[in-house]
């Protein structure tokens, strides 16, 4: 893509950004308001701001013919991810509430006969059976009951089924990556912005939740924000057998 093109399509996303996400209105009313402006460039431009995803994807650990839910997915861009494992897998369901990501998701869809794409709210879709792996790709820090979106994963999972996440977040001030005041608060303040809530909580609770599991913890690079890195982990774990 030529430099000048990407500038334009970046300009109609940052600004949507620096519009920020509306506050009164339904969570689903929101999500579409702030997203349907943006929904052409949107794989695009979170590709470079959205770090980790193909490698969650790569370390999901996946049984033949398995059957996948990715919980808040958007456009469904993260099942391009799976290359070739993507033919080994049953059925890959994407669950998202908002309208505009999911016209993608379908155009998508459209190509990938195991894609099933699904309108609902991640704390309450439930599959009609229970699924070998859910995942979440910055999707929790963008679900207001986050709490109730794992619970559901949770549920939905096999025993030994597994988890996977990746996201932005905030550690802990005596975490093992120290993040000082002031950079906790500009990151908490910048991506609340656009309804992005970081919660060290989001991690904790994936770690009590699933003790079986590996954890990475990075930071990245943030599109026309140089010199700043900000936080994200890598999670993936697995529901014990007996549950």
């Amino acid at each position: 893509m030529r430099p000048l093109e990407r500038l334009r399509r970046d300009a109609v996303v940052l600004g949507r950004m620096l519009r920020g996400m509306p506050h009164r209105a339904a969570h689903a009313e929101r999500l579409q308001s702030f997203y349907a402006p943006q929904a052409a460039h949107y794989d695009e431009f979170r590709d470079r701001l959205l770090p980790g995803r193909a490698e969650l994807v790569e370390r999901l650990p996946l049984p033949e013919a398995a059957r996948v839910v990715e919980l808040g997915g958007g456009t469904a861009r993260n099942a391009e991810f799976f290359g070739p494992r993507l033919a080994r897998i049953a059925e890959l369901t994407v669950v998202d509430l908002c309208p505009a990501l999911l016209d993608v998701a379908r155009a998508r869809a459209g190509r990938l006969a195991n894609l099933r794409v699904v309108e609902a709210d991640a704390t309450t879709y439930r599959p009609d059976a229970p699924v070998d792996c859910v995942y979440f790709s910055y999707a929790l820090t963008m679900i207001p009951d986050w709490r109730g979106a794992l619970a559901n994963a949770w549920s939905m999972l096999k025993p030994g089924g597994a988890i996977g996440a990746v996201d932005f977040y905030v550690p802990e001030a005596a975490g093992t990556r120290r993040v000082g005041r002031l950079q906790r608060a500009f990151w908490r303040s910048w991506f609340a912005h656009d309804g992005v809530r970081l919660d060290p909580a989001h991690l904790a609770n994936l770690c009590g939740t699933f003790p079986q599991h590996t954890l990475d913890e990075r930071r990245a690079r943030v599109p026309y924000l140089p010199g700043l890195r900000v936080p994200y982990y890598l999670f993936v774990g697995r529901k014990p057998e007996a549950s």
